[in-house]
Order: C-alpha cells, then sequence, then structure tokens
C-alpha cells in the first residue's frame, strides 16, 4: 500500500508558532489565515495535522502549560509555604515579561476572549485554572497541618490571594508593566504573608 506523501513542516515549530499567535490574539481572536500564515502551512495542512481550529488550541495550551508555565509545579515543591508563594508570585512575573514569547498569560487572555460559540475552549480553559487552584489549595493546606502557617491561616484566602495577584500581573504586564515593576508588586504581596508560627 502507498504510503502518504511527508509533510513539507515541522509540526513542533508549526505548533509553537499557532502558540504564538493564540498568547497575542486569544482564542477567537486568531483567525485561521493567521494561524496557517504564522504556521507557513495552508488550512488543509492544519486540518490534517492538528484537527479543527479548537483541537489546534487544545494542543497549543498544552504545550503552554509544559513548558511556558512550568514554574507553577516546580513552584508547589517548594520546602515551605512562604517558598511556595514566592517562587509564585516572582515566576509569574519573570513568565510574564519574558521576552522571548508574547506578554502576558494565554489562559487569562483566552478566557477572556471566549464568547458563546467557544464555550467548549472556555470550559477547558477554565478546568485548568481550578485544577492549579485546587493543587495550590491542597499543597498550602498541608504546609498548614505541617505547621508552616498559622493555626488560623485561611487556606482558601491565601490560595484567592496568589490567583489574584498573578491575574492582576497579567493584566498589568499587558499595559507596559515591567519585571521589576512586577518584582516590585510581589514583594509588597509577601509583605502581607502570614508569618510562621
Amino acid at each position: 500500500m502507498a504510503m502518504g506523501r511527508p509533510r513539507a513542516f515541522c509540526t513542533d515549530t508549526a505548533l509553537n508558532r499557532a502558540l504564538e499567535v493564540f498568547w497575542r490574539k486569544g482564542y477567537e481572536g486568531a483567525s485561521l489565515n493567521e494561524l496557517t500564515e504564522a504556521m507557513g502551512i495552508n488550512k488543509p495542512s492544519l486540518y490534517a495535522a492538528f484537527g479543527n481550529k479548537e483541537d489546534l488550541f487544545r494542543k497549543a495550551l498544552d504545550r503552554y502549560t509544559k513548558e511556558k508555565v512550568a514554574y507553577i509545579s516546580e513552584a508547589l515543591d517548594a520546602p515551605t509555604a512562604r517558598g511556595v508563594a514566592e517562587r509564585l508570585l516572582f515566576g509569574a512575573a519573570d513568565m510574564l515579561t519574558d521576552p522571548s514569547h508574547p506578554v502576558g498569560c494565554l489562559v487569562t487572555k483566552g478566557a477572556m476572549t471566549c464568547g458563546d460559540e467557544a464555550q467548549s475552549v472556555r470550559d477547558q480553559i477554565e478546568h485548568l485554572k481550578a485544577d492549579y487552584e485546587t493543587r495550590m489549595h491542597a499543597r498550602l493546606e498541608q504546609a498548614k497541618q505541617d505547621g508552616q502557617l498559622p493555626a488560623d491561616a485561611d487556606v482558601v484566602q491565601l490560595t484567592q490571594f496568589l490567583t489574584t495577584f498573578i491575574q492582576g500581573m497579567s493584566h498589568q504586564v499587558v499595559h507596559g508593566a515591567t519585571r521589576a515593576q512586577l518584582h516590585k508588586v510581589a514583594e509588597m504581596a509577601l509583605l502581607a504573608w502570614p508569618a510562621r508560627p
């Protein structure tokens, strides 16, 4: 049986370029024409290699979570609760302002630009955010049980505190905030972190 022609493009490179378009424009803001132009392929090649636009976004989001926000999993492995908070806040500041990719957060941008027709994409983004918050909550709860947080520390509020600050930094960087400015914000946030008992 004859084999089909091999692809004349690198799928990894094409996916990285699609990720950048989604990162800059959000899911609905990224047109198929913009995606195929950035990826250096035509629409039939996109469909054959990645599926439809939604499938392509899922693959791009998966790459984003594994490569660009790996700092979150690393932060949750910090030995202390304060270390978790420091690594999350400074890790976010560094990732959000990294000049090697678009500024801001793909998850935040993607969620904000999804209308009703892209409900399944919004659901996927919300599921991802909920998973991060669940993991963060579990890590801080363990830290509380280990005596790294005061007995009256509200772990739900601490989780919301961190996620709110990180989302806020994502919005700020889109409007021109620098890494140094975000580091200052992170330092101020840590002033409110509960002292170890």
